[in-house]
């Protein structure tokens, strides 16, 4: 007769020093920030590569989503194995490398094509970094302060896209689109380095009796854990429609504004000595960029202060959010006043961003230790790959199904993204409905 391991972990990791989680979480966190300017600076972009390359739009909505989305959706699957068992501060230093070093090239694209596969590789890279370090948080602070720590990490979102935003337009503006993807690029490479050098493998601490590497479970073994979670699945659901509205709405909101408001925003940018693309990227940056991160912050921390006395405060909070920025984003735009579509973007700003640390953060909770990284790609493939995947391609489409109908390009953008604005109904629903087993299902 055999006799079984006993279920892991029996000793429990080592949290590190308090000094060395917060350089660590600081570390990660801009890392992510990386990850989100090489992602999205191609969005401030999108205009002057459409003149230039003489695009449709639904080919840079195929640019901006599909083709970074594809493999990035896929090989997180294997990385998030690997990172059960391996060495994660590696996996993610590797990672920011090869993101990097193919944001650059993007910047050498003569065509299309060359541009397509040039996105492809930083979506190779990309697919890398969130579930290895999201994994690696959740093993280096404490259980109650997990939605607070992850939405430190999430902040690299809206941080990474204003920065994207806004060097992306004044690189743009000075020196072409094509050097703006070289300069965003390049910064990635020394924090590569830098990760490799000082982040710690929690795993290294603990007797190899009980090591990670001995206990993860087979990816069988890990999907049919994921099966039995109720609330996992609508929390999946939820960031899969918040992620499609929410990329579709990236992806185009640049082209919103040139389109809707070519001679305000260019009289506005002359104001401050700037042209319309550097002054747009500055403008939504101080807008819904600064807010998301604000929203963020208080996401994490609302989600972990509530939770302490009931759980299913990691589901009220995104779908209250989700449901109360939606009538400002309509009226963003619907608005005939670029300053007045400027300030009802606040509100969505700071609402639609506070979902990122309680939904991230329950997931490392709704599953054992050893599946973290796996519960994160599984989230991440589905969610990216209807998200960022189609939700750029759809909007794109739809927009130039409306133009040919006999629509202008401004009218046809903006019906576009209402279309896909009206999406967080039933996101909030999806959110809400994660309440009825969450407090049941959370075992770490």
């Amino acid at each position: 007769m055999t006799v079984s391991a006993p279920e892991a972990p029996v000793v429990p990791l080592t949290l590190p020093s308090r000094v060395y989680r917060s350089y660590a979480l600081g570390l990660l966190m801009l890392i992510y920030v990386v990850n989100f300017v090489d992602r999205q600076v191609v969005s401030i972009l999108a205009e002057p590569i459409k003149r230039d390359l003489h695009l449709a739009d639904w080919q840079l909505g195929l640019m901006t989503g599909l083709a970074f989305a594809v493999l990035y959706t896929v090989l997180g699957l294997p990385i998030a194995r690997l990172a059960e068992r391996g060495d994660r501060p590696l996996i993610i230093a590797a990672a920011v490398a090869v993101w990097s070093a193919f944001t650059a090239l993007s910047g050498m694209a003569q065509t299309f094509a060359h541009l397509v596969l040039a996105r492809i590789g930083v979506g190779i890279g990309e697919a890398g970094c969130t579930p290895p370090a999201l994994s690696l948080i959740a093993d280096s602070v404490p259980k109650e302060q997990r939605a607070s720590a992850v939405s430190v990490y999430m902040l690299g979102a809206p941080v990474g896209s204003i920065l994207g935003l806004a060097l992306g337009g004044l690189i743009a503006d000075a020196f072409g689109w094509r050097m703006a993807f070289v300069l965003v690029g390049l910064p990635g490479l020394l924090l590569a380095g830098i990760a490799a050098l000082t982040l710690r493998e929690p795993r290294r601490s603990r007797p190899r009796v009980v090591a990670a590497d001995d206990t993860a479970p087979s990816f069988r073994e890990a999907l049919e854990e994921l099966s039995r979670k109720r609330a996992y699945w609508c929390v999946v659901g939820g960031v899969t429609l918040k992620s499609f509205a929410s990329y579709g709405a990236l992806a185009f909101t640049g082209s919103f504004f040139f389109r809707n408001f070519p001679v305000e925003l260019a009289e506005m940018a002359a104001k401050f000595g700037l042209k319309s693309a550097g002054f747009l990227g500055l403008a939504l940056g101080v807008t819904s960029g600064v807010m998301a991160m604000i929203g963020t912050l208080l996401g994490g921390r609302l989600a972990d202060h509530f939770a302490r006395k009931d759980a299913r405060a990691y589901a009220v909070i995104p779908a209250v959010g989700a449901l109360a920025g939606l009538p400002f984003s309509l009226a963003a735009l619907n608005s005939d006043s670029l300053l007045l579509a400027f300030a009802f973007l606040l509100a969505p700003g700071l609402l639609g961003s506070m979902w990122l640390g309680p939904a991230y953060g329950v997931v490392q909770s709704l599953v054992r230790p050893q599946t973290r990284a796996t519960a994160t790609a599984v989230l991440l493939f589905v969610a990216n790959l209807i998200g960022l995947g189609l939700g750029p391609l759809a909007v794109g489409v739809l927009s130039d199904v409306l133009f040919r109908q006999g629509h202008s390009e401004a009218e046809a953008i903006k019906w576009s993204l209402m279309s896909f604005a009206v999406l967080s109904l039933p996101c909030a629903l999806l959110f809400w409905s994660a309440r009825k087993t969450m407090r049941e299902e959370i075992v770490s």
